[in-house]
């Protein structure tokens, strides 16, 4: 099934992802993706990577997670070694550098695709469309607009909706 996704999400195989796991086959439901994308996004490493590593542990042990990863990775891995291969012979061709930068296109799109479909999600969540919405806001003007290096909004941004999350789940519980 990994190897499937790879195949169709060449670049951004985070929409993908969430069309075959949650649409599709049916195997999560939307917060099920979302925990184990969160999940996937604090571990070090590539998120879609870890997703298919948890999702085949969880589901097979560890040689689901085994199986999750070859899979994901084994033939886009003989893909882009045969594309670097071409692009030193073509990297002058102005056809080659205008595809380069309408793939760039196409993923940042997917990726917003994507934010837009997992925000239904965020109604159950302790942080509320709004709030998390100007976290997005804040971290778009951050590493977008200010250009600060990802690390520092993350563990600045990042660490504030943390800690306003925890604070909103232990007053929650008390209640």
């Amino acid at each position: 099934m990994f190897q499937r996704l790879a195949l169709q999400g060449f670049g951004g195989v985070l929409p993908v992802a969430h069309k075959e796991l949650v649409e599709r086959e049916q195997w999560l439901s939307g917060e099920e993706f979302v925990e184990l994308l969160a999940l996937s996004q604090v571990l070090p490493g590539p998120n879609i990577v870890n997703l298919a590593l948890i999702f085949g542990d969880r589901h097979f042990g560890w040689r689901g997670a085994l199986a999750g990863v070859a899979g994901l990775l084994t033939v886009p891995l003989l893909i882009v070694l045969v594309l670097a291969a071409m692009y030193r012979q073509f990297a002058a061709q102005p056809q080659v550098t205008g595809a380069l930068r309408g793939m760039g296109a196409v993923a940042a799109g997917l990726v917003v695709s994507t934010a837009i479909k997992l925000s239904a999600t965020l109604k159950n969540s302790v942080m509320g469309v709004g709030l998390a919405a100007a976290f997005g806001l804040a971290t778009f003007v951050a590493v977008g607009l200010l250009r600060w290096p990802l690390v520092w909004a993350v563990l600045g941004i990042g660490g504030v909706s943390m800690a306003i999350a925890w604070w909103r789940l232990t007053r929650a519980s008390r209640s």
